[in-house]
Parts: C-alpha cells; sequence; structure tokens
C-alpha cells in the first residue's frame, strides 16, 4: 500500500491547523507537535503542515514564497458540485483567498483557491 505525504511550509502552525480544520480535515495527533501536523485529507493522503524552520532541515536552498511564486497546485477530488463550492466557500471564510475563477470543462467542475501561506489548492468534481 502506498502513502502520499504533500510537505508544505507554513508561517504559522495554529492559524494553518485552524484553517483547515474549519475546511473539515482532522490531524494525527502521534505525528503532529510544535513542528509540525500530520493533516488527514484521506486514508493514505497526508499534508505535512510543517513550521518553516522545520521545513528547512529537509530541503537545499531558501523555501519558495507561496505569496509570490506558485510552486505546486494541490488538487482534491470532490463528490459533488456543491462540495466544491461547499469547500471554497469554508477556505474563503476561514482566510483563504480565491485564486482562479471557478472553472468548468465539460463535466469537471472546480475551484481554486490560496491557503494561509499562499499554496494552491483544487477542488475538482469529475463525474465518473
Amino acid at each position: 500500500m502506498r502513502m502520499i505525504f504533500v510537505n508544505l511550509p507554513v508561517k504559522d502552525l495554529p492559524a494553518s491547523k485552524a484553517f483547515f480544520s474549519a475546511l473539515g480535515f482532522t490531524f494525527n495527533a502521534d505525528y503532529t507537535n510544535d513542528d509540525g501536523a500530520c493533516m488527514v485529507i484521506e486514508e493514505n493522503i497526508y499534508a505535512m503542515l510543517l513550521t518553516q524552520t522545520r521545513f528547512r532541515d529537509f530541503i537545499n536552498g531558501e523555501i519558495g514564497d507561496g505569496a509570490k511564486a506558485t510552486e505546486v497546485i494541490t488538487c482534491l477530488s470532490a463528490d459533488s458540485r456543491a462540495e466544491v463550492d461547499e469547500t471554497l466557500a469554508k477556505a474563503l471564510a476561514a482566510g483563504g483567498k480565491p485564486w482562479k475563477p471557478v472553472m468548468e470543462h465539460g463535466p469537471m467542475y472546480g475551484c481554486s483557491f490560496q491557503d494561509l501561506d499562499g499554496h494552491v489548492w483544487e477542488v475538482m468534481h469529475m463525474p465518473g
């Protein structure tokens, strides 16, 4: 079984945890401390929200500034168009910023936003 861990630097870990909690995500307490938080996206999909100090332990060079450049787009699936809209509304209410307009490409419907650190997230409904 494979797992995926997306590692993201954050400036304010408690604020980031509150932001993603407002979107409905939970955190695995076994892998959460003052330096990082393991956000559970799905059974085998996690985002490690790491303080910038801790994130530096894993990289060479500088930490990119998500407010100035896009380093990655993390796209999550949604079960319905309504879930896309609800997630965007929650993100904006929790302090996120809109990124691109809501998109509709054939049967696909999605939104995008930036979290508190400027990381870009998409939520996409792709009926099967």
